[in-house]
């Protein structure tokens, strides 16, 4: 069974950062492409940015790409998005995704 925990959310000020973790297990991590999408209050889920098996190749939405770094650790199973340059515009819950696969979400609150 396809377990993702994403961890790592919180609420913080305009400019500041955040590092979001998602630990996966049940399936082959270091084969898998993942991904991160987040879904903003009211809206549908957007992507974010993926990243290839291993690690090598990573993509990023125009929205977030120079402020968003997409990571993953094959040896640890877990997935990481460090978040800089926040901007309220960036407030969502995050999930890691395994193609329509996700898990709980995370929350993040950008705001003064």
């Amino acid at each position: 069974e396809v377990q993702l925990v994403e961890s790592g959310g919180g609420s913080v000020q305009p400019g500041g950062s955040l590092r979001l973790s998602c630990a996966a297990s049940g399936f082959i991590f270091r084969l898998s492409h993942m991904s991160w999408v987040r879904q903003a209050p009211g809206k549908g889920l957007e992507w974010v940015s993926s990243i290839s098996s291993g690690g090598g190749s990573t993509n990023y939405a125009d929205s977030v790409k120079g402020r968003f770094t997409i990571s993953r650790d094959n040896a640890k199973n877990t997935l990481y998005l460090q978040m800089n340059s926040l901007k309220p515009e960036d407030t969502a819950v995050y999930y890691c995704t395994k193609g329509p696969q996700r898990g709980q979400g995370t929350q993040v609150t950008v705001s003064s």
